[in-house]
């Protein structure tokens, strides 16, 4: 074991941490700069990731258990932060969570490197899974809990399937950023699709 992956003294500052960051940014770091090299996912060994990343193996494997789930933390390393919702309306919340989607498909046609790894990644079922599992799933419960939110304060009808709700807001921007690469991702599209489609949920009466 090397001093700098010793446990603490009795009585030292207590300075783990800060070194275990260091160590994660380098080994996402390392990865990134061989995917800018050009080097495929199948040929990302551990071994190589760590030598580039000036890091031992079991560093690596003491924070990931393989190349998976390392390799779901660069994506997200790379992608926008997740967004703060500012809890005011049902509006407000779709439209926070739609321009993180626009926003991420923003990076994805300006980076290399994402287009690159996405086409790779979709290549690989366990890649894909531990994403999907990690990422999407986790995106896709908040997306809905909000429209879960937005039916209980009675700002969508009552009667509406969330999932398939979910499905008509997000559909449109990810058809947009994915299924459809020379479409314009402009500023305000997240309100305009929200707006559009709120048009047709909202109750009928006074209260709407």
């Amino acid at each position: 074991m090397s001093l700098a992956d010793s446990p603490t003294a009795p009585g030292a500052p207590a300075r783990g941490r800060p070194r275990s960051e260091a160590a994660e940014r380098a080994i996402i770091e390392g990865v990134m700069k061989l995917l800018e090299d050009g080097v495929p996912l199948a040929e990302l060994s551990i071994e190589r990731i760590a030598r580039t990343a000036g890091v031992g193996k079991a560093t690596i494997y003491r924070r990931w258990s393989g190349k998976e789930e390392l390799f779901v933390d660069v994506l997200r390393a790379a992608e926008p932060p997740e967004p703060e919702l500012p809890g005011t309306c049902l509006r407000d919340d779709l439209v926070a969570l739609l321009e993180q989607l626009r926003q991420r498909g923003l990076m994805s046609r300006s980076s290399a490197i994402l287009h690159n790894v996405y086409a790779q990644m979709k290549s690989s079922p366990r890649i894909w899974c531990a994403y999907h599992a990690t990422v999407v799933e986790p995106r896709r419960r908040l997306q809905m809990e909000v429209l879960r939110r937005g039916q209980q304060r009675g700002e969508l009808r009552a009667d509406l399937d969330v999932d398939v709700l979910n499905d008509l807001f997000v559909g449109p921007m990810l058809v947009r950023t994915i299924m459809r690469p020379d479409a314009d991702l402009p500023e305000g599209l997240s309100e305009q699709i929200v707006d559009m489609v709120l048009a047709g949920l909202r109750p009928a009466g006074p209260a709407a």
